[in-house]
C-alpha cells in the first residue's frame, strides 16, 4: 500500500531533482532555486529557498551525514550549502565552465563527481574542495553518474546511450555500448556492496529514452576485469524514463517517466508493485528516504509529491492500490473546481494545510461551485472567525482558480535558459528562440553549443523573432 502524505507547491518552474537526508528533503528546479523541508512535518525551513545559481539547478544531493547539501547548474558550478543554516560554504566551478547536468557524492563523502555537457566529468576531493581531475569520458553530454557503494568506482551515462564504469583515476574499466537506445537519462547504485569470497558486486539501475528501466549486476573477481551483467529489463513505462533510485536496503527501485507515472518495483524479482499516477506532467525526479518509508517524486507540473510505503496516512485517508484506481486528489486533478464534490473540497483543504476548516465546510455542504464563489462576506458567514485564516483561505482559492484558468505564460513564451517570459526573443542557429540577453551571455561564456541540443552552433548570428514578440505582447495584454 502506498499513500500520499503531502504535496509541495513552492517551486515556480519544473522540478529537476529531489534528495533525502536522514531528516531533510531537498528539491531543485529550473527556477534557479533549491528548497529544503523538515521531514518531521514537511514544513519548509526558514532559510529556504536557496538562491545562488545563475541558471536552472539540474541536480542536488546530500552528504552521507546530511550536514551538507550540494547543487549543480547550467551555470557550470556546484554550490556546497550547510544544511542547518543554508549558508553557501563553497563554490566549485567546472574548469571549462561547461553546463553541469548531474552531480554525485561518494557514500563516505570523500569524493565529488559532476558530469558536464561537453562530455567531461570533474572529480573533486570533497573534504578540501580541490579538483583532482577533469577528463573527457564521452563524445556526448554526461547526464547520469553515480558512485559504487565502496566509492572506488563510478559510472557515467551519456546522451548517446552508453554506460561506462571508471576507477577514481578516471581509467575506463568497462563500457556497455548502447545500454539504452537514444540515450541514458539516469543511473543509481545500491548502497550495499556484496562480498562473496573473492568476488565483490553491487547492483545498478539505469533508465533512458527507450522507455526502459534496467537493473545490472556489476561485479569483479580478484585480479579479473569488471563485468556488467543485465539482470532485469523493466518495460512498464510507455514513454522515456527520466529518473530512478534504489531504497536504502536495495530491495525496491523506483522510476519516473514522461508518461507522467511513477513505478515501484521489487528490485530483486523485477516485479512491478505499484504504479502512481498523480502528476499532470512528466515525472523528472524520484528519491527515497534513507531512514523512513518515504518516496518523493518531482514533476514538470512544478509539484513534489511525498508518499508513504506501508499503511495509509491519517491526514488524507487516501490510499493508492497497485493500479491507482479511484478518484485523484482534486489538487492534482484536471477536473474544473466547479465540478468538485464536497469530499473533493474537504480533501483540498487538507492538502493546503487548512484542516481546521473541514468541519465548517462539511456543516455548510460546500462543494466546488460554492468554493469558487466564496468571498470575504460569505467566508465570514461560514463561521470562520479568524481574519488571518479567512485571508489564507481566499488566497488559496484565488491561486487555485488562476492555476486552472491557464493564466500562466505558455511554455513557448519562456526563454529556455532562464525560464522567464521573453522581452526580446531572438532565433539562434539551432532554431530555438531565446531572450537576447540570455543567449548572448551564454555565447560570451565560451559556450559555443546549443543550450537545447548541446550540438555546436554553426554561427553566433541571432535573428529577431518579431512574430513571437508580437504574440507575447498580445498575451500580456489579455491578462
Amino acid at each position: 500500500m502506498v499513500s500520499l502524505i503531502c504535496t509541495l507547491r513552492h517551486h515556480t518552474d519544473e522540478l529537476s531533482c529531489c534528495a533525502f537526508s536522514p531528516s531533510l528533503l531537498a528539491t531543485c528546479s529550473a527556477d534557479k532555486t533549491l528548497r529544503v523541508y523538515n521531514t518531521a512535518d514537511f514544513s519548509e525551513l526558514p532559510f529556504s529557498p536557496l538562491s545562488g545559481h545563475g541558471y536552472g539547478v539540474h541536480c542536488c544531493c546530500f552528504s552521507s551525514c546530511g550536514s551538507h547539501l550540494l547543487s549543480c547548474s547550467t551555470d557550470g558550478s556546484i554550490i556546497v550549502w550547510r544544511s542547518d543554516t543554508g549558508e553557501a560554504t563553497a563554490l566549485l566551478e567546472h574548469p571549462a565552465r561547461s553546463p553541469l547536468r548531474v552531480c554525485a557524492l561518494a557514500h563516505d563523502s570523500s569524493l565529488l563527481l559532476a558530469g558536464a555537457c561537453d562530455g567531461t566529468v570533474a572529480l573533486w576531493d570533497f573534504s578540501c574542495k580541490t579538483l583532482r581531475r577533469c577528463s573527457a569520458v564521452s563524445e556526448a553530454s554526461v547526464v547520469a553518474c553515480c558512485f559504487s557503494p565502496c566509492g572506488q568506482y563510478f559510472l557515467t551515462g551519456c546522451t548517446h546511450g552508453d554506460l561506462k564504469l571508471w576507477d577514481v583515476d578516471i581509467s575506463l574499466l568497462h563500457a556497455e555500448k548502447d545500454a539504452h537506445d537514444l540515450g541514458v537519462t539516469c543511473c543509481s547504485s545500491t548502497p550495499q556492496l556484496k562480498v562473496d569470497g573473492c568476488c565483490v558486486e553491487f547492483r545498478l539501475a539505469s533508465c533512458g529514452q527507450d522507455s526502459q528501466l534496467k537493473i545490472w549486476i556489476v561485479s569483479q573477481r580478484e585480479g579479473a576485469a569488471c563485468i556488467m551483467k543485465l539482470l532485469h529489463t523493466l518495460t512498464t513505462h510507455s514513454a522515456p524514463v527520466l529518473s530512478c533510485a534504489f531504497s536504502s536496503d536495495g530491495d525496491l527501485v523506483v522510476s519516473g517517466s514522461v508518461d507522467k507515472s511513477v513505478a515501484i518495483y521489487d528490485a530483486n524479482l523485477g516485479i512491478l508493485l505499484y504504479t502512481l499516477k498523480q502528476h499532470n506532467r512528466y515525472v523528472t525526479a524520484v528519491a527515497l528516504s534513507p531512514t523512513m518509508p518515504w518516496i518523493a517524486t518531482g514533476s514538470m507540473d512544478r509539484t513534489v509529491n511525498v508518499w508513504k510505503i506501508g499503511d495509509g496516512d491519517s491526514r488524507t485517508g487516501k490510499y493508492l492500490t497497485g493500479n491507482c484506481l479511484g478518484r485523484k486528489l482534486p489538487g492534482h486533478s484536471r477536473l474544473p473546481v466547479a465540478d468538485w464534490s464536497e469530499e473533493d473540497v474537504q480533501s483540498w483543504l487538507c492538502e493546503e494545510g487548512l484542516e481546521e476548516l473541514v468541519c465548517n465546510f462539511k456543516a455548510n455542504n460546500i462543494d466546488g461551485l460554492e468554493l469558487s464563489q466564496l468571498n470575504k462576506e460569505t467566508a465570514a458567514e461560514l463561521g470562520i472567525e479568524s481574519v488571518g485564516l479567512r485571508g489564507r483561505l481566499l488566497r488559496k482559492i484565488e491561486a487555485l482558480k488562476s492555476e486552472q484558468s491557464g493564466s500562466e505564460a505558455p511554455d513557448e513564451f519562456l526563454c529556455p535558459i532562464t525560464r522567464e517570459l521573453m522581452k526580446d526573443p531572438v532565433i539562434a542557429a539551432d532554431g530555438y528562440s531565446y531572450e537576447r540577453e540570455s543567449i548572448e551571455s551564454w555565447i560570451r561564456g565560451k559556450n559555443k553549443t546549443s543550450p537545447m541540443t548541446n550540438l555546436p552552433l554553426q554561427t553566433t548570428l541571432l535573428t529577431p523573432n518579431r512574430s513571437l514578440k508580437m504574440a507575447i505582447t498580445r498575451w500580456k495584454s489579455s491578462q
